[in-house]
């Protein structure tokens, strides 16, 4: 067990010093907002460039991977969204935002260290790129069309897809990912001094994406949101992996040990950290900064717990 908390550890030791060095007001928790910007828009996309771009081109496209963590994913949407829309009878917007909570991971900030950690760059890295493509060409505008046509209305629901579809061509890590797949596909290699520099901004995504939940976790509260809060981390930590788990034994198996322990993990992570900025627009963050607080937290037990079932199983 000693070294699955050698796994486990670091990460949410990184995010509880996130954490307390708001806290105590070494960064004001404003600061964390521009910090998390400079992972979103810089590291991370350089990071992603560097995956992809220096890898064969044959080595980073795996269809059995996307279409198993789109099909997974889509199955927990499903659910998440039928309970909240119809057994619960919420608006559009709020079971999008329930259904986000459960099958949108944390791939990033969470993700790439945990899958670094665990399995080496080389996985890590493509990991997080196949995880991106289907997030952000998936996933997150999916769930955004279906919460908007509560304030464009259902006959305008071309208008919620097309402000969504704008918004994806100015995602820094899909323009990376773009980038990094056609310089693999042409073998296109970057002069020196540039691809160092692109290397040194990826390697700052590690450490201070971590430090950067632990920050925003400062000054959530969960109080009245209880039951909801308990239904979206149950779906995210315990519902999500076990879809997918279904998904890779019975549907779309990843014959890559690697790749499909990578992707085991993903759906086992919290939900992506913006969770609660995306929620704003509908006034649900109240919610969602309940639940990322709650998911997180318990998200270290559950995934040391899996992380040690993986190995068990694997020995």
């Amino acid at each position: 067990m000693l070294d699955i908390l050698s796994i486990t550890g670091p990460i949410y030791l990184t995010i509880g010093i996130g954490f307390l060095i708001t806290r105590f007001g070494v960064f004001a928790k404003a600061d964390m907002r521009v910090f998390g910007q400079f992972v979103i828009q810089i590291a991370l996309p350089a990071l992603l460039f560097n995956a992809l771009s220096q890898r064969r081109f044959g080595d980073i496209f795996n269809a059995d991977y996307l279409a198993a963590y789109a099909v997974g994913s889509l199955l927990v949407l499903a659910m998440a969204f039928v309970w909240a829309r119809w057994v619960a009878h919420r608006s559009m917007s709020y079971a999008s935002m329930f259904a986000m909570g459960m099958c949108c991971p944390n791939s990033g900030f969470v993700g790439y260290p945990v899958a670094l950690l665990t399995l080496g760059g080389a996985v890590a890295g493509v990991s997080l790129a196949l995880n991106m493509v289907v997030e952000n060409l998936l996933l997150i505008p999916l769930l955004l069309v279906l919460s908007d046509l509560d304030a464009h209305g259902h006959g305008n629901w071309r208008l919620a897809v097309s402000q969504t579809l704008r918004g994806l061509v100015r995602n820094p890590m899909i323009l990376a990912i773009v980038a990094g797949v056609l310089a693999s596909f042409w073998g296109v290699q970057l002069p020196g001094p540039i691809s160092r520099t692109v290397t040194l901004f990826a390697q700052a995504s590690g450490a201070l994406s971590l430090m950067v939940i632990g920050g925003n976790l400062f000054g959530l509260r969960i109080h009245g949101l209880r039951l909801p809060v308990a239904q979206i981390a149950a779906g995210k930590l315990l519902l999500h992996p076990l879809v997918m788990l279904l998904t890779l034994t019975w549907l779309i198996p990843v014959h890559d040990v690697g790749l499909r322990t990578a992707l085991q993990l993903t759906a086992a992570l919290p939900m992506l950290g913006i969770y609660a900025i995306l929620s704003q627009r509908h006034g649900h963050e109240g919610l969602s900064s309940a639940a990322l607080l709650a998911t997180t937290v318990s998200s270290f037990f559950t995934l040391s717990a899996l992380l040690w079932m993986l190995q068990h199983w694997r020995g």
